[in-house]
């Protein structure tokens, strides 16, 4: 690990600053992420801007009759949180399907989506990786790719996106609210927060320098069941080859985002008018512009698959 100086932020505002002026300056927080690339020097930051003071870590009703999740709540208490349980269970069930019971107490929203791929080529730093080091090359793309992405890629990039709990946010079309060096504060569509590889997958969000989450909010309940669904090499602690988050509704309606495929969430609201007619058509149009690899081609039937077993889940609760 490389050395770098480090500091407490006292609001939202003045971290924000603090990144903009500060060079290689990264905020943390849990650290379950940016610790583990910082011993592998993948991430080399030369200030941190510890945020857990700034008190954003609380669950609120809003207004609407949504939910502002502060960017600081740890996952274990949000999946935990009886009016996510009752009106976004498809959240929880996410959230309990990612990493260890110990990482969850550790880890936070706005950490959760803002984690880097697991792509092996982007850990392995005698690897040529896009990501870690613009336009040296991608290894994954004639390497061994059979976790990776098999649509939304480019030339430059064929990783994915590990987050479990982006999967779900996507589907309750979540906003990720931020401020900025000025105090000016925004909200961020989920549908819009992650980038998808083009010729800069090392932009991964669409963050401006410095840019500070601090919350994230769910809007009114759709109602509905909730199921979320994760494929994966073994029962715990493992990415997701493919996951399905699924609200669905009594008539056969809803709404499925999908992870494990793509360098975001997954997800093509055209393609839900052809939920009723079942997971094949569904799956057909969601994945109409899919190129995978030789690896992991499985993954096309695998969605269908895992699909229909979400709809499956909820027709019998």
């Amino acid at each position: 690990m490389k050395e770098f100086t480090y500091e407490r932020a006292t609001s939202p505002q003045e971290a924000a600053a603090k990144a903009r002026e500060t060079l290689g300056a990264k905020f943390i927080a849990g650290g379950t992420n940016l610790l583990d690339l910082m011993k592998l020097e993948i991430e080399t930051p030369q200030h941190l801007i510890d945020v857990n003071g700034l008190g954003l870590d609380k669950i609120e009703n809003t207004q609407n009759g949504g939910l502002r999740i502060g960017a600081l709540v740890r996952n274990t208490t949000l999946a935990a949180d009886m009016r996510v349980r009752k009106d976004y269970g498809v959240l929880s069930r996410a959230l309990l399907a990612g990493a260890s019971g110990q990482l969850r107490n550790k880890a936070t929203t706005a950490g959760n989506l803002l984690q880097r791929t697991r792509c092996p080529y982007f850990y392995d730093t005698n690897q040529p990786c896009n990501k870690r080091n613009p336009g040296s090359g991608c290894a994954a793309i004639e390497g061994f790719s059979r976790q990776l992405g098999v649509i939304g890629t480019s030339k430059a990039c064929i990783a994915t996106n590990p987050s479990d709990m982006a999967v779900a946010m996507r589907a309750l079309d979540a906003e990720v609210e931020t401020v900025d060096e000025m105090g000016r504060t925004r909200k961020i569509p989920i549908a819009e927060f992650h980038r998808l590889p083009g010729d800069s997958p090392h932009i991964e969000t669409t963050l401006a320098d410095g840019e500070l989450i601090t919350a994230v909010t769910l809007p009114r309940p759709v109602g509905g069941i909730h199921v979320y669904r994760k494929v994966r090499d073994r029962a715990s602690y493992a990415f997701a080859l493919v996951s399905v988050a699924a609200v669905v509704q009594r008539d056969g309606s809803g709404r499925v985002a999908v992870g494990g495929v793509a360098h975001k969430p997954w997800r093509v609201e055209d393609a839900e008018a052809d939920l009723p007619k079942g997971p094949k058509s569904f799956s057909a149009r969601l994945l109409a512009d899919a190129k995978p690899t030789t690896d992991n081609a499985f993954k096309i039937p695998l969605v269908e698959r895992t699909v229909a077993a979400a709809l499956n889940d909820a027709r019998q609760q």
